[in-house]
């Protein structure tokens, strides 16, 4: 499941690319992913209406339209979201091509992956239209080989106020979230381990599976330590592991694991620096120690005996 730094890049990637369009119709063939509206309504409701912002809460997407409407989405496991200019008529072939783009905020060239199989599971469509910018044309396709992602358009201040969203603890890379705060969380977990505190969404929403092993390989921290037993000293540490790791995963735009494309169709760059994660049997960069992994809430968790403790 794409986690904080993944969604991040999206969110970053359709404020640059979409704001200022106008949808001006839809497609689906698995209408099941939109939750609150039939398909037939959802595409009356979404036509004509401009794309104002991107944002994120966690690891959920809102597209914020005119006319005070919001496009929820949450890519679940397996979903992404690409950015393609639009065309009537697709070439035989633009496999392997070399293109212009901004990825990144610089015009580079780059590989064409909109071919890469992982991008070819299209469930959805916004077609977009815009007189001011170029180009004028642009498709945003939501690629989902599960078909678990989900879709909701309502009334930005209903959005807002969704159980789901509203459950949620602070985003870990919002500037409330101070080393106060954060020791504030850990005391209501006090009897919890820490891998598992790290990645309630409850608590603090946006850490996941992968960078909760990379965080406390970065703080020395095993995962299976109770919070009660962390010394300030390491309270702090992990504070600050937190932040280095989420800011470096966003800056090499996420981490494919396995289905995470960025809105280019491109994969990530964190995963070639991944310390722990899926690393079992191999030497700690630290310590040459064995990557061990066990279970710890029901999911995998990678660290280093030696290092961590």
């Amino acid at each position: 499941m794409p986690e904080l730094p993944e969604v991040q890049t999206i969110v970053s990637d359709l404020n640059q690319k979409i704001v200022g369009y106008t949808i001006v119709d839809f497609w689906s063939d698995w209408p099941k992913a939109i939750k609150n509206l039939s398909l037939e309504k959802f595409k009356k409701e979404i036509r004509n209406r401009k794309i104002l912002n991107v944002r994120r809460i966690g690891k959920n997407i809102f597209i914020d339209l005119s006319n005070n409407k919001t496009l929820y989405i949450h890519l679940k496991m397996t979903g992404h979201l690409l950015v393609k200019p639009a065309i009537t008529k697709k070439p035989a072939s633009t496999r392997g091509d070399v293109r212009l783009s901004t990825r990144g905020g610089q015009e580079t060239k780059t590989k064409n992956y909109f071919d890469d199989k992982v991008n070819g599971y299209i469930h959805h469509i916004w077609k977009l239209e815009t007189k001011k910018l170029k180009p004028e044309k642009l498709n945003v396709e939501f690629s989902d080989v599960r078909k678990f992602a989900k879709i909701v358009l309502d009334d930005t201040k209903k959005i807002n106020t969704l159980p789901e969203i509203k459950k949620l603890g602070i985003d870990v890379m919002d500037k409330k979230f101070t080393l106060k705060k954060f020791e504030e969380i850990l005391e209501k977990r006090k009897n919890r381990a820490v891998g598992l505190v790290l990645m309630e969404q409850e608590l603090m929403s946006g850490i996941g599976n992968i960078y909760r092993s990379e965080i406390l390989h970065l703080a020395n921290i095993l995962p299976q330590r109770k919070i009660e037993y962390l010394s300030g000293q390491e309270r702090i540490k992990l504070y600050r592991a937190i932040f280095i790791v989420l800011k470096k995963a966003i800056k090499m735009r996420g981490t494919s694991d396995s289905d995470y494309r960025d809105t280019f169709g491109a994969p990530g760059n964190f995963q070639k620096v991944l310390k722990v994660y899926r690393k079992t049997g191999k030497k700690c960069s630290k310590c040459a120690t064995i990557i061990k992994k066990s279970t710890l809430g029901q999911r995998s968790i990678f660290y280093c005996s030696q290092c961590q403790h």
